[in-house]
């Protein structure tokens, strides 16, 4: 039988509520909804390109926590408060992922909690 195992890093934000920043099953990581809050101030970092760009540096350090990487990321959701940032986004978005990309569903959505922008979430191979 699988066991899970909670992975956190005071590298990323916080968890907002009753959720982990990942899970690890097995040889699968499953990071949470990351927004764009830097982890040191709690805040977010402004327009939807720099809220893109921290949120994929959160999930950048919650792999790591987790001993994985960006390259081994299979899966990614992305939920946009304006679907219309969606080529700003995917700009972002290839700075960190330049090959094999990952799996992606992008949707555009009413609300986003702290009134976020943009929430990405990742599943990833991990050792």
């Amino acid at each position: 039988m699988l066991e899970k195992e909670v992975i956190s890093t005071v590298q990323a934000p916080a968890a907002l509520g009753s959720y982990s920043q990942a899970i690890k099953v097995g040889n699968l990581l499953f990071v949470s909804g990351q927004m764009g809050l830097d982890p040191k101030t709690g805040s977010f970092t402004g327009a939807i390109e720099a809220q893109t760009r921290m949120a994929l540096n959160n999930i950048k350090e919650i792999l790591q926590a987790g001993k994985s990487s960006l390259e081994d990321v299979a899966k990614v959701n992305i939920y946009l408060k304006n679907i219309a940032d969606f080529a700003k986004v995917n700009a972002i978005y290839s700075e960190f992922f330049t090959s094999a990309y990952p799996a992606r569903c992008c949707v555009e959505v009413a609300n986003l909690p702290k009134d976020a922008l943009i929430e990405i979430e990742a599943i990833a191979i991990c050792e």
